[in-house]
């Protein structure tokens, strides 16, 4: 299985630009010193020998150094797990909130009865424009199998949207 298998093409294109960010000499790998930079920009804080073994634990081709496909396929199932926190029955749960009247779909009215709910108020033209994206079948309402892609692509832009530090050089 290759790395763009193993992380949708979302994830792969993200962490490949994290991961040029901290190839601060543009080799092509991350020295130890660049890995730790990575790690402690998105929050996580190993000590110098967590890193030395996460660095042996990596490098599958022994040289010393993490190349951008060993760092993919070693984050690979964290952010596999990571972002798809939302299990098929939570979602489910939230197409049933925006499904009030309990028919299996949710029509526009439903969908702007709940935005407003929830703090967000729709104007007409994003509510119509909403709905003609996520009627993916063009029946005027939204079923669950439309929900869930809808809801899949919200979370793959979020996740896009994440600020990474810059490192700085030393």
């Amino acid at each position: 299985m290759t790395t763009m298998e193993r992380l949708n093409s979302s994830h792969y294109r993200t962490l490949k630009e994290i991961f040029e960010k901290f190839d601060l000499d543009s080799d092509g790998s991350l020295t130890k010193l660049e890995l730790a930079a990575l790690l402690r920009s998105i929050g996580l804080k190993p000590t110098g020998d967590k890193i030395h073994s996460l660095l042996n634990d990596i490098d599958a081709n022994d040289n010393g150094s993490i190349e951008f496909e060993e760092l993919a396929l070693a984050i690979a199932p964290i952010m596999n797990e990571q972002y798809s926190r939302i299990d098929e029955n939570q979602l489910k749960e939230i197409f049933k909130s925006f499904d009030l009247d309990g028919n299996g779909v949710i029509t526009a009215p439903e969908f702007a009865r709940m935005m407003a709910k929830l703090g967000q108020p729709l104007s007409f033209d994003e509510l119509n424009d909403t709905m003609n994206k996520a009627d993916t079948d063009g029946d005027g309402v939204i079923n669950y199998g439309e929900f869930k892609v809808i809801m899949e692509k919200s979370a793959e832009e979020l996740i896009e949207d994440i600020d990474v530090k810059e490192p700085t050089p030393n």
